[in-house]
């Protein structure tokens, strides 16, 4: 049968430097046994397709109303408040170095490194899009004595705080000349990053315990908050601080990397040592009823199996490589002039409107139609796409007017705007067509691949630009002119090459304004001959066809 919606709020798309990220919440495991609902599962088998239609329709709305009153009739506990805070609290830690690693970092490197060089960079992120690989051991060894959650995010944030107490000490020799230290610096980011995730694990199956019944739905609310406050601190926040024309404009001390760091890791130090001496987690009931690591991964591996999971991964897969092109657009747009102060407030201010849209997504996506919103906004990311290079191409000469800037804002706002329809859009559906039996795996499974789909293109775009882009260096010889022709004006090394023999790199080609022109190209294509046929076929299938029978 369906599963029932949820009364909570919709999970919402983060927008970082780097196009959208998407933090989607990790659903936590649904036990196996759930004998009440089969004999609903049958009969659902025996209705025609047009009965059974209206029977799933109304086993979606008519259960809401008393649920609902229910919810707005019962109060918080002192209890259950104290528990949001906690849980805003651990999600905040894992939100910082998410906006470090995803947001701020590579604005910094920018000045240093090439394209290529921030393609080896990004392959940072790539854990926390691949948490389902290791999340059934997670949710499944632990130590009693410590508890089932806290047996992992102890360690996981002492490690967490260790590394950017690590950074902290050796930034000013990584930062200086990063080129040297990539190899170091992206070791250190993914294993910062792969450690957050595995602390996020934990926190989503601690939720279950921490929170009573009735608040139950406000775990996504308590993620949110978290997530996107430390995201935004390391992000938005921190580049503003960093920046030297902001601190000098408002009188205020520069904040460097190394203290904002050092700040953090005490931070992650005094939570875990409260958590460690004065927290005590409650026993987990629904233990007993969870799969094993086995059955867990036996489980996702039966889902891979149905034809129609295949073929919503293989859209997942592709979806979004028309988009994630303008992964370089920000960190082109700085390196035409824009300050990165400024483009931190554009940010900011796009943040109340992402919750916003998050909100008439979530309404559009209710029925039987799910995907038509995100069908619908396919279109308006491909025009914002197309604005955005534009924006590159003919970007004025610093500095920038207000009218302009106005105009970067309001961009950035709407497209943030479309990318937060989709997100709730599909999130919306995997809700819909997730076998209520194993609902979690179900879900994070989905999601997992949702988010690889945004992950995987990054390295080859950022490779892209470099590999696309033609210059050469001009030395000016008397009357002569000398042309060194080859990339040694594309990379580091040949622009620091260039000028050490006094020379001019003048770039004749742009990779930039090609990548987004194949992948531009490529997504319209896929969206036409596969997308839109595909999904309104899966969309059209009864929720019967999405279960597991074996089960």
């Amino acid at each position: 049968m369906p599963r029932p919606k949820s009364a909570g709020p919709t999970p919402m798309a983060v927008t970082s430097s780097l196009n959208s990220v998407y933090i989607s919440p990790r659903t936590p495991r649904t036990p196996r046994v759930v004998a009440e609902h089969e004999d609903d599962d049958v009969e659902m088998e025996l209705l025609a397709e047009e009965e059974r239609e209206r029977a799933r329709r109304g086993l979606e709305t008519e259960p809401d109303v008393p649920v609902k009153n229910a919810a707005v009739a019962k109060k918080f506990s002192a209890k259950d408040k104290r528990s949001m805070v906690l849980l805003c609290v651990l999600y905040l830690i894992q939100g910082v170095p998410l906006g470090l690693a995803l947001g701020s970092v590579p604005f910094l490197l920018k000045e240093h490194l090439t394209y290529s060089q921030l393609a080896t960079f990004a392959l940072s992120s790539y854990p926390y899009s691949l948490k389902l690989l290791w999340s059934p051991i997670v949710d499944s060894i632990f130590i009693k004595r410590i508890g089932r959650r806290k047996s992992w995010i102890i360690p996981m944030q002492l490690i967490v705080g260790s590394l950017m107490l690590y950074i902290s000490l050796n930034v000013q020799k990584l930062m200086k000349d990063p080129a040297n230290h990539l190899a170091e610096l992206t070791t250190i980011f993914t294993m910062l990053v792969t450690f957050s995730a595995t602390q996020d694990i934990a926190v989503d199956g601690w939720a279950l315990t921490l929170l009573s019944q009735d608040c139950l739905s406000y775990a996504s609310t308590c993620q949110t908050i978290g997530l996107n406050t430390g995201f935004f601190a390391s992000f938005t926040v921190f580049l503003a601080f960093n920046s030297e024309t902001f601190a000098a404009k408002w009188g205020i001390p520069q904040l460097t990397i190394s203290a904002y760091l050092r700040f953090w890791a005490v931070i992650c130090y005094i939570v875990t040592i409260w958590l460690i001496f004065f927290k005590k987690e409650d026993k987990d009931a629904g233990a007993e009823a969870d799969m094993s690591i086995k059955e867990t991964y036996q489980t996702i591996w039966t889902i891979c199996q149905l034809r129609h999971v295949q073929l919503l991964i293989l859209i997942h897969l592709f979806a979004k490589i028309g988009f994630v092109a303008h992964e370089a657009t920000s960190l082109k747009l700085v390196e035409k002039g824009l300050k990165r102060e400024d483009l931190s407030l554009a940010v900011l201010v796009d943040f109340p409107f992402q919750i916003l849209g998050g909100y008439f997504a979530a309404k559009w996506s209710r029925g039987d139609k799910p995907l038509r919103p995100w069908l619908y906004a396919f279109w308006p990311r491909f025009l914002f796409g197309l604005i955005s290079t534009l924006t590159v191409l003919f970007f004025p000469k610093p500095p920038i007017s207000t009218a302009f800037f106005t105009f970067i804002i309001c961009h950035t706002i709407w497209s943030s705007f479309t990318s937060t329809v989709q997100f709730v859009g599909i999130s919306a559906f995997h809700t819909r067509v997730s076998d209520p039996l194993i609902g979690g795996t179900y879900m994070t499974l989905l999601n997992t691949f949702t988010n690889l789909g945004g992950t995987w293109p990054k390295w080859f775009v950022l490779k892209g630009v470099d590999w696309f882009s033609v210059g050469h260096c001009h030395i000016p010889d008397g009357t002569s002119e000398i042309l060194i022709k080859a990339k040694e004006c594309v990379t580091e090394v040949g622009k620091a090459h260039c000028k050490a023999i006094n020379g001019t790199c003048v770039l004749e080609q742009d990779g930039y304004y090609v990548v987004s022109g194949i992948c531009m190209g490529f997504g319209i294509l896929f969206l036409v001959a596969f997308i839109y046929p595909t999904a309104r076929k899966l969309q059209a299938l009864p929720i019967s066809a999405w279960r597991l029978k074996s089960m």
